[in-house]
């Protein structure tokens, strides 16, 4: 017990420290620990319905998008600019709380979710996923067209000028000074993204370990079974796609925050695979897991994006060898390795009830 407590605090310290050395080396490094810590919260999202409901969703990008522009619209000039009415109302623009726009964000696309969830209830495996892929993909397509005839989403240019988060008082767009040190926009964000990111993981905690968690790992099983014991099967469903989309749209509402722009073109197919391949490389179900690889996968593009600009690939391979395609080739080896010698992730879940010994000892 000693010892488990001198390791939490180590890695809470750790965790505090971090961006305070990174930052030291600049705020790329930040960055790249800023969005890891965004794409963290998305896996453990995607980790309720695939995790432990075991329902294979390819489309979560879209509650991703859900946020965003939800906060986009609500934190940015362009309601304003595009609608007298709404600039008489709001002159200067609306801009909301981030007390409000958490539990919005969380609220809308957990509805979405429950919406998404209540006609796929009878599909299972790749029909699901089919599903599930066709509604991300909508999503994106609306994104794309809802400017004409009347301009929601501003098309593909996107929301720009949105507000950055104000906490407490503190602007965190802003460097703070605290004495003679100065904390980089960048490095505020982090700490609130780590805030968000211990929190989601206490409630997905204490949803695993709780009836709802024990049902919905019971449908992961074999929802026939699970029917029989007395489970209500649907309800559990609907709860586990609404409770994953709240992890997307408050990330979503983070993300366009952080970036103060956002655009159809950050929400493609290809974000949802590498949300997929994050829950189910780093150990599906498993909450360690999970993150470790959230972090490993968001985080290995950028690093190798520095390494090829350090070596200048190009110039070595006289411009035979872009360096974007070596990137994504390295990534996608290093996945195919990893799943064929640790198939069930890298840190998987513990497996529990295996037989005992022929002697029947246990030792």
């Amino acid at each position: 017990m000693q010892n488990k407590r001198i390791v939490w605090v180590l890695s809470g310290a750790a965790l505090i420290l971090l961006p305070l050395l990174l930052q030291s080396m600049g705020n790329f490094w930040v960055r790249i620990a800023d969005f890891a810590l965004l794409y963290v919260l998305l896996a453990l999202g995607l980790n309720i319905v695939v995790g432990f409901a075991g329902l294979l969703d390819l489309g979560f990008v879209a509650f991703f998008a859900i946020g965003a522009y939800m906060y986009g619209l609500m934190a940015s000039p362009h309601l304003s600019d595009t609608f007298p009415w709404f600039a008489a109302m709001f002159p200067t623009g609306l801009h909301t709380s981030i007390w409000l726009v958490i539990p919005l964000g969380a609220l809308l696309a957990g509805i979405l979710g429950i919406l998404l969830g209540a006609p796929t209830l009878k599909l299972r495996g790749d029909y699901l996923a089919i599903v599930t892929l066709g509604f991300g993909e909508i999503i994106r397509v609306f994104l794309n067209n809802l400017d004409h005839p009347v301009n929601i989403t501003n098309g593909p240019k996107g929301l720009s000028q949105i507000d950055s988060i104000r906490l407490f008082g503190a602007n965190l767009g802003r460097p703070l000074e605290i004495g003679s040190y100065t904390l980089s926009a960048v490095t505020l964000y982090y700490y609130l993204f780590l805030a968000l990111v211990l929190i989601s993981v206490l409630i997905c905690h204490r949803l695993e370990l709780s009836r709802i968690g024990r049902a919905w790992m019971a449908i992961r099983e074999d929802e026939i079974a699970a029917k029989a014991m007395g489970i209500n099967t649907r309800n559990m469903k609907l709860l586990a796609f609404g409770m994953g989309a709240t992890f997307g749209g408050v990330s979503g509402t983070m993300f366009a925050a952080f970036q103060g722009f956002v655009s159809p073109e950050s929400f493609s197919l290809m974000e949802s695979v590498m949300i997929v391949a994050m829950v189910v490389l780093g150990g599906i179900g498993h909450l360690p897991g999970v993150i470790l690889g959230a972090v490993l996968l968001s985080a290995m593009p950028e690093v190798l994006r520095w390494v090829s600009g350090v070596f200048d690939l190009q110039r070595l391979t006289d411009g035979r060898l872009d360096a974007s395609i070596l990137r994504q080739l390295l990534i996608a080896l290093a996945m195919i390795i990893i799943m064929l010698l640790r198939p069930r992730g890298l840190w998987p879940t513990p497996e529990h009830g295996k037989a005992l010994p022929a002697n029947g000892s246990g030792k």
